[in-house]
């Protein structure tokens, strides 16, 4: 199966410039300030798009998923899978997803370092197969300007005790691109870099 990757477009999904494939995967962060008209306007784009698979997570500018969990049977439309501590199986391929990223402030899907985001990554199966974060591990492709790393340790350990073959994720828009440790593919796959300007291309990848 053929997918592509995208994520963190920030209302600007209209101008990516998407291959064909049978899976897209968008990993959180598709409205900036998190509106009810932004996450209209973008499942609307997203659920008409030509893939027989549309998958999609939050991420933490995502406010109006967050403040409306008990609705999201009338938000999401039919053909799009959102994950949220939740997974599918496509063809075989077991998928999970999870929004969370650690920190504190007033972000949509913030846990505290340690024991209340590690609940969370506590969740994934041990036989995942493609694991979708919004945010990276620690020291995987998490890198800022400043050389200061924003990944979740605890979820770097946690994806350690897994086999998984991708780990994808986004939220740190200047780590861009891809990098294989043991058998796992990471995949930061951030469509806009840290000036919000489309330059990165969907990141593509075939699971069998």
């Amino acid at each position: 199966m053929k997918i592509i990757c995208i994520s963190d477009t920030h209302n600007k999904h209209e101008g990516l410039i998407l291959p064909e494939a049978d899976c897209i995967i968008h990993a959180g962060d598709f409205t900036d300030a998190g509106t009810k008209q932004e996450t209209h306007s973008f499942l609307k784009w997203y659920s008409a798009l030509p893939y027989k698979y549309k998958i999609l997570i939050a991420g933490n500018h995502d406010f109006y998923l967050e403040n409306n969990k008990e609705n999201l049977k009338a938000i999401i439309p039919d053909n799009v899978y959102y994950l949220e501590d939740s997974g599918i199986t496509i063809e075989n391929i077991k998928i999970w997803g999870s929004p969370y990223i650690p920190g504190t402030g007033n972000w949509a899907f913030l846990k505290e370092r340690g024991k209340a985001i590690l609940s969370h990554w506590n969740k994934i199966p041990l036989d995942t197969n493609i694991l979708i974060t919004h945010g990276p591990p620690y020291g995987i492709l998490d890198e800022l300007d400043d050389k200061s790393q924003l990944g979740c340790i605890n979820l770097k350990e946690k994806v350690e005790t897994l086999k998984i073959s991708y780990h994808v994720f986004g939220h740190v828009h200047n780590e861009y691109g891809t990098v294989k440790k043991k058998k796992t593919l990471f995949i930061n796959s951030c469509s806009l870099d840290h000036r919000q300007r489309i330059l990165n291309a969907p990141i593509v990848i075939i699971s069998d």
